[in-house]
């Protein structure tokens, strides 16, 4: 694979890390996210409402993706798989989200329930932090997780990221107001976290190295 100049970045395509490769999702992925959805609904219910109380058929999965590939290649919105190196799981997802605003990202991300307690989800979410900094050239990151979910909350700990607030009863979960911590993480604040020193690959949509 060829490198590319700074000046032609982003966005990535395709990031990998020391255990993992954090990619585009594509429709032929359907399969195998809804086994990884199956086999973790009970431990994701309780924070993730996107997660139905009945299994999907593979169909509902591959226009899910088939949505999260066209805004990827509009540049609306960053959703992305979390594989094992070799690609055959799917150990969670996340995302880059741009809903926050301009010159900002949201990071969101789940795991699948019998690869919790591995750092997998610090290891991606610091793979994204570089991403945003140094190829999509953010000004702030922000990752929002609901004051109960431990586990999430110990992540942009972990990274350096700063809570700036708890926010009462604020986002809408299953017909119930639920409150939301807010943790952020400015770009001048980016070369001294855990993440500027994790080692990460990522490339174009065209297979290029750009970072």
């Amino acid at each position: 694979m060829t490198e590319l100049s700074s000046s032609a970045l982003g966005p990535a395509y395709r990031i990998h890390t020391p255990r993992l490769v954090i990619r585009c999702w594509n429709p032929e992925d359907a399969p195998l996210l809804k086994a990884a959805v199956d086999e973790s609904r009970e431990h994701l219910k309780p924070w993730m409402p996107w997660v139905s109380d009945e299994p999907e058929d593979v169909q509902s999965y591959v226009e899910s993706l088939r949505q999260f590939r066209g805004k990827f290649d509009l540049g609306q919105d960053f959703v992305y798989a979390i594989f094992d190196r070799g690609e055959t799981q799917v150990l969670g997802g996340t995302g880059l989200h741009t809903r926050i605003g301009k010159d900002a990202r949201e990071i969101g991300y789940w795991i699948h329930r019998d690869h919790t307690n591995q750092g997998l989800a610090t290891e991606t979410s610091a793979a994204l932090v570089k991403v945003a900094f140094e190829i999509e050239k953010v000004r702030r990151l922000e990752i929002h997780c609901d004051p109960e979910n431990v586990r999430s909350a110990a992540v942009p700990k972990k990274l350096g990221f700063t809570l700036e607030a708890v926010l009462r009863e604020r986002v809408l979960f299953r017909e119930q107001w639920r409150d939301v911590m807010i943790w952020t993480l400015f770009a001048e604040a980016y070369p001294s976290s855990l993440a500027a020193g994790t080692t990460v690959q990522a490339f174009d949509a065209a297979g290029r190295q750009i970072l």
